[in-house]
């Protein structure tokens, strides 16, 4: 650094976190500075308005480098290469290798191969599926729910086939009877099984170590309502599960560890997300530090043998809880910030969603913009280049250890039950998701949380009237018949509102659409705001808007409502003039139309003793209160 460098910090002197504070505290004007500066997320976690390097302090792993124990920077010393994946349904074995074939030669490495059904995958079925694929270069992954030893036993007689090399040869086979008993509520043969027969899977791939074939699917959790906290806490206590059951078998630490793979969602919550993916390795390399691996090739670990296994395998993809039905291409701007997130967090491989995957097959332009949105982070904004890009941000690092900690507590919770599986037959596991789920669920009913397109500015022209029942509610409901416990349940935080406009939808293809009328009157200003918040409001229904410029007088507003056959008139004013306004308004629509006033007046009193019933404000429940309009206009 040159002198005249030196010379310009010298004229910007350090500033103290008392200085900071002084000054934050004159410019409140005396309003409480926690309530006014400090939010909560629904983690429990205190945000603060900035954070400084004292923020710092005592935090062991800013100080670790990429690549190095505890992982928290990355997997890997330079750069922040990830895998670009995308899922193939398999129905027809031809079919999904053209398909495949097709999208490798568009930006994708990394195959999701999905099996829908419980037939018998054969290595003749491999051998059509995956034609003309290097298997060299391209990850593999598979999903299948049952039959899985049969489809590991399958692709290995393949890859020996192929004289593939083993030490290239990189996929996973995600074998994973704790999520399935989440889901199912009841294993498929039993408890002590399912982990013998993974032992032995393990055993069996042993000459393939790139073939993770356990699959810890923190996804669920995200996609029935989970925290960030919650999805990381109960993840670790997952992985933690079958480390514990297979090393009670007989097996090392070393050789089970590297076989797991973490699958996790993510959401809308952009630095959240980002620092839980830093958070997960830094508690996964210490858990599995816990274990006291032993190092399996001493050529290529680090000076301390027992740390080689610790590395998190990670696969993200954008959560299913925060997209939409109802302006789907919103769900575009979702999983581009989601796949900010999970790229600047360090994950090894990422699927994102196509924007209409969860009403539809996706189109094949859906998918191509999925590939692109990847492509622009890698190629444009160089996503791709930089080890832990989120180093040295005060917010984030503070961020990633209070993500830490407070996931460390409920994994903890969970251990002192005895385990991830004894914690879920108690129903520690669902009370806590429930409590959550139904939080945020709230949260959106009464708009603090918004989802874009459904529960604030919707597109007003938009109808389905196509039959998409089965998307509204659940994302998936596969309780099994006999389920010995509670099951976790998929679902969409939009799915209650989206219904709710669906059923106006339905009967508005008979009956013609309800229509909300702004009867706008009085003070320019507040008559403007409160007709915008109110057409907002009706339009999330799936009511057609009526806005107006303002009317001169009471009668001409009415009348105007009359012509329009309003289904629901709204009254927009002032305060100081609804006493006068609201009453004789009520009185002209002579019970012909629903009349609401748009706020929540000091006079509300006065005209409730007038006859007036509805009023809707911002603190007004937004699911509740029209449901409840929707049962007035006999709208099932």
């Amino acid at each position: 650094m040159n002198e005249k460098d030196m010379n310009l910090f010298q004229e910007f002197p350090p500033v103290s976190t008392e200085s900071w504070e002084t000054q934050i505290r004159t410019d409140l004007k005396g309003k409480d500075y926690d309530k006014t500066l400090v939010w909560s997320t629904n983690e429990g976690i205190k945000v603060r308005p900035y954070y400084r390097d004292e923020n710092l302090s005592g935090l062991e792993f800013v100080d670790t480098l990429p690549g190095e124990f505890p992982f928290v920077r990355g997997n890997q010393k330079a750069g922040n290469n990830w895998l670009v994946r995308q899922e193939i349904e398999v129905t027809n074995f031809e079919e999904a290798n053209l398909k495949a074939l097709g999208i490798l030669s568009k930006g994708v490495n990394s195959l999701g191969i999905i099996f829908r059904t419980c037939s018998e995958i054969r290595k003749v079925d491999l051998q059509i599926l995956l034609n003309g694929i290097d298997i060299e270069s391209t990850e593999l992954n598979f999903v299948m729910t049952c039959k899985n030893v049969i489809l590991l036993k399958s692709l290995l007689d393949f890859l020996k086939d192929k004289k593939a090399d083993p030490q290239k040869v990189k996929g996973s086979v995600n074998l994973d009877p704790i999520g399935a008993f989440t889901l199912k509520g009841k294993f498929c043969s039993s408890e002590s099984e399912a982990f013998v027969r993974i032992k032995n899977c393990i055993e069996l791939a042993t000459e393939y170590p790139g073939i993770n074939l356990i699959g810890v699917n923190g996804r669920n959790f995200n996609n029935a309502g989970a925290s960030v906290v919650q999805e990381l806490g109960f993840s670790l206590a997952t992985g933690a599960e079958y480390l514990t059951r297979l090393t009670d078998l007989g097996l090392d630490a070393s050789l089970v560890a590297p076989r797991i793979r973490f699958n996790f969602g993510i959401g809308g919550n952009y630095f959240m997300e980002l620092a839980k993916l830093r958070s997960a390795r830094l508690l996964w390399a210490k858990i599995v530090q816990a274990y006291d691996p032993k190092c399996i090739d001493e050529n290529k670990c680090p000076d301390d043998k027992s740390l080689c296994a610790g590395k998190m395998h990670i696969h993200s993809e954008t959560s299913v809880w925060n997209k939409t039905i109802y302006d789907s291409y919103v769900n575009l701007l979702r999983t581009q910030t989601e796949a900010m997130s999970a790229t600047l967090g360090g994950t090894d491989s990422l699927t994102i969603h196509p924007f209409d995957a969860i009403y539809e097959q996706p189109t094949e332009f859906a998918e191509r913009i999925a590939r692109n949105q990847q492509a622009i982070l890698k190629e444009e904004a160089h996503f791709d280049k930089i080890a832990d890009p989120a180093a040295g941000s005060y917010y984030i690092e503070s961020l990633t250890a209070a993500i830490a900690a407070e996931a460390w507590k409920i994994f903890m919770d969970i251990q002192e039950k005895g385990g991830f599986i004894p914690a879920f037959r108690e129903g520690f596991v669902q009370t806590q998701l429930r409590d959550m789920a139904g939080k945020r669920v709230k949260a959106v009913a009464s708009r603090r949380d918004n989802i874009l397109g459904v529960n604030q500015f919707p597109n007003y022209s938009e109808q389905i009237y196509t039959d998409l029942s089965s998307n509204l509610f659940t994302v998936s409901d596969r309780t099994a018949e006999n389920a010995e416990v509670e099951t976790i349940k998929l679902f969409r935080g939009a799915s209650q509102l989206e219904a709710l406009r669906y059923s106006t939808d339905r009967y508005s293809e008979k009956n013609g659409r309800p229509k909300a009328f702004m009867l706008t009157i009085g003070d320019l200003v507040y008559s403007k705001a409160r007709a915008q918040f109110s057409s907002n409001f009706f339009a999330v229904a799936g009511y057609e808007v009526i806005d107006n410029n303002g009317f001169d007088s009471i009668g001409v507003g009415v009348d105007a409502a009359f012509e329009a056959k309003a289904d629901i008139v709204i009254i927009c004013s002032s305060d100081e003039e609804y006493a006068g306004f609201a009453p004789e308004a009520f009185k002209m629509l002579q019970g012909k139309a629903i009349f609401v006033v748009a706020g929540n007046p000091a006079c509300s009193e006065e005209l409730k003793a007038a006859g007036i019933e509805n009023f809707i404000s911002v603190k007004s429940n937004l699911l509740d209160t029209l449901v409840e309009y929707n049962n007035k206009l006999g709208i099932k």
